[in-house]
């Protein structure tokens, strides 16, 4: 059986038991980073054996969890935090498994878009979640133009080195929307701000930025 397991986005009271049951009952983890995912299983006492599934080592990566699970062995693919696939390691090793004929499972747990869209304040009804945007400028807006004139919330991955040039484009393109950036979700020091995109970009301009922060604009009305 090849398990996707949430695990936790910040506080490390969020990893559910039957997460931490499958960690420990599995034969292997497949993890995007096996130190970060190593203290994880210390911290509850897991000694499971890992190896390495990241984006530069994705196709060896699946050929070992394939090879596994033709053997009869159970394999847990997780991630940094949150849920496997969500623009993280996973999707590629569900893709193959389901193609063979091989059992998939999920272990549910936190999810950083879901939690963020449920504290912004915005519209959730219905809600597209868009990743990560481009890095240059110019494919960054052809980028968010293919939602001008959607009508669900937005949600957008961005990194703290691209955060102001992100929402400096978002409001090139949608205009002054309801919008919120959160980041360190469910850490001590959480922070969700509300406004409009261009109140944001002000708030964001001077403030020293860490980790990554998720954004959601509203929809067109």
């Amino acid at each position: 059986m090849l398990y996707l397991v949430a695990t936790p986005i910040g506080n490390l009271g969020d990893i559910s038991l039957r997460a931490l049951e499958t960690l420990r009952s599995v034969d292997l983890i497949a993890a995007e980073d096996t130190r970060k995912t190593g203290r994880l299983l210390k911290h509850h006492g897991i000694d499971t054996p890992q190896f390495s599934y990241h984006e530069h080592n994705e196709q060896q990566a699946v050929e070992r969890i394939v090879g596994a699970l033709r053997g009869g062995r159970s394999v847990a693919v997780v991630t940094n935090a949150g849920t496997p696939g969500i623009s993280d390691p996973g999707f590629t090793a569900v893709r193959r498994a389901v193609e063979e004929g091989l059992p998939v499972s999920a272990v549910p747990g936190p999810t950083g878009l879901i939690t963020a869209l449920i504290l912004s304040g915005l519209p959730l009804h219905s809600f597209t979640f868009r990743g990560f945007a481009p890095r240059k400028t110019a494919a960054r807006r052809r980028f968010l133009e293919v939602d001008v004139d959607s009508p669900h919330t937005l949600v957008f991955y961005e990194s703290q080195h691209r955060l102001g040039a992100f929402l400096a484009d978002a409001l090139a393109v949608y205009g002054d929307r309801p919008a919120a950036v959160a980041n360190d979700l469910t850490k001590l020091h959480e922070r969700v701000q509300r406004g409009t995109v261009g109140s944001l970009l002000e708030a964001v301009a001077d403030r020293k930025l860490l980790g990554e922060f998720i954004v959601v604009i509203g929809g067109c009305r």
